[in-house]
């Protein structure tokens, strides 16, 4: 994998720290902004990377780069991908895909047309964790109830609180909890379960933005809440709740750090089968081997999932709307 990064944010500094451990990856390029070109520079000659850019279109045009990783804040994806499609490139897209349904779909068909691969970066669902969880999902019985929580104070909170507004924070950026954390509750469930029948969304708004909130999946045999906040003390953790069992996850769901069944016919101890320390390493293991193998049905079976995802965040805006 010829590889591009586009972004030099948080992500793209914790993503360049496994590199080494993905002898595949080939890193051509990083792109960011004039403000922080020093920045990009520290990033070159920490980690090898040959080439450093300012302006995407001109990294784009580097007829080395095959894959393209879009790691810019939220409401810039569908802009970058679309450029990186039209330029030949594959893409890796950060979660959220894009800031609504309509646009995801118009890429991901561009993505076909081109014969391009196309796949969101989230991490759970590449974790051995959560597919053992999956694999072991029938032996709770009839799920009645599922409970994710995803809650961790942004070190920007306080200065949000002041007037100073990160992109995390910044609605017209496509900041909030629901689409920074509540995105993870998101794909653990939909993964698990499909897209549900009923969304409602009753977020906190602090100065236009949910920094918190509480989305109800209704499922109609079973019901999903998935919580998450930016403005309160770490609480992470999640329960699936059958009628002949348990299955929970202790910690963060974006890293399924572990998992627990306990059921009428067994008790199993926590569980860690998770083949790397960093939450990113199994995703981007997988992507390397899709797009070598150019393994279009299963970039067709992340694209539905990933669909399905964006319908309930659609659906979670609108829910919204009410309560602003």
């Amino acid at each position: 994998m010829k590889l591009a990064i586009i972004g030099a944010g948080l992500i793209v500094k914790d993503f360049l720290t496994i590199v080494k451990d993905l002898p595949k990856i080939n890193l051509q390029a990083i792109v960011g902004t004039n403000r922080n070109v020093e920045n990009l520079f520290n990033l070159k000659k920490m980690y090898e990377i040959k080439e450093v850019y300012t302006d995407i279109d001109e990294c784009l045009e580097n007829c080395d780069i095959d894959t393209v990783y879009v790691a810019v804040p939220n409401n810039m994806h569908y802009e970058v991908v679309k450029k990186s499609l039209n330029a030949g490139k594959h893409v890796i897209c950060e979660k959220p895909f894009t800031s609504n349904f309509k646009e995801l779909e118009e890429i991901y068909n561009l993505a076909i047309s081109k014969d391009l691969v196309l796949i969101e970066a989230i991490t759970n669902q590449y974790l051995p964790n959560y597919r053992e969880i999956k694999k072991n999902i029938d032996k709770i019985g009839d799920i009645k109830i599922v409970e994710c929580n995803y809650s961790q104070l942004s070190s920007r909170w306080e200065n949000f609180k002041k007037g100073i507004v990160a992109p995390v924070f910044d609605k017209s950026k496509g900041g909030g909890a629901l689409v920074d954390l509540n995105i993870y509750n998101i794909h653990f469930v939909v993964g698990l379960f499909g897209l549900p029948k009923k969304v409602d969304y009753y977020p906190n708004i602090v100065n236009k933005v949910d920094s918190s909130g509480v989305l109800m999946l209704d499922y109609i045999e079973f019901k999903a809440i998935c919580i998450a906040a930016k403005d309160t003390f770490d609480n992470s953790y999640s329960f699936i709740q059958g009628d002949r069992g348990i299955l929970s996850v202790s910690g963060p769901n974006n890293g399924v750090p572990n998992y627990t069944l306990k059921s009428i016919d067994m008790n199993v101890e926590k569980t860690n089968i998770n083949i790397h320390d960093h939450r990113m390493f199994s995703e981007f293991y997988k992507f390397i081997e899709v797009i070598e193998n150019m393994d279009m049905d299963f970039v067709k079976i992340r694209m539905k999932h990933s669909m399905d995802v964006m319908k309930v965040v659609d659906m979670a805006r609108e829910s919204e709307t009410r309560y602003k």
